[in-house]
C-alpha cells in the first residue's frame, strides 16, 4: 500500500468518524455541556486533519505546464556622478 492509498483510507475513516459525530451532535444526543464542548472539539480536529490529508494530496507544482523566464539583461543604466 503506497501512501496515496494510505491517506484515502484515512479520509474515509474521518469522513465516517465526522458524520457519526455530527449525527450525535445534530439529534440531541448530548445531555452535558462537557460532552457536547468534546464532541466540538472532535469535529473541529477531524476537519483540520482532513484539510491536511487533502492538501498533501494536491500536487504541489503544476505537470505539464511551463514557465514563462524573461531575462531583462542589464537594466541598469551607466549614469555619471
Amino acid at each position: 500500500m503506497d501512501d496515496t492509498q494510505i491517506l484515502q483510507k484515512l479520509q474515509k475513516i474521518l469522513k465516517s468518524d465526522l458524520e457519526a459525530v455530527t449525527t450525535v451532535l445534530v439529534s440531541g444526543g448530548v445531555d452535558k455541556i462537557d460532552n457536547y464542548k468534546y464532541l466540538v472539539g472532535q469535529v473541529f480536529t477531524i476537519k483540520r486533519i482532513s484539510q491536511e490529508i487533502s492538501n498533501l494530496l494536491q500536487p504541489k507544482e503544476p505537470k505539464n505546464e511551463q514557465g514563462t523566464v524573461i531575462d531583462i539583461g542589464n537594466a541598469r543604466s551607466n549614469t555619471k556622478n
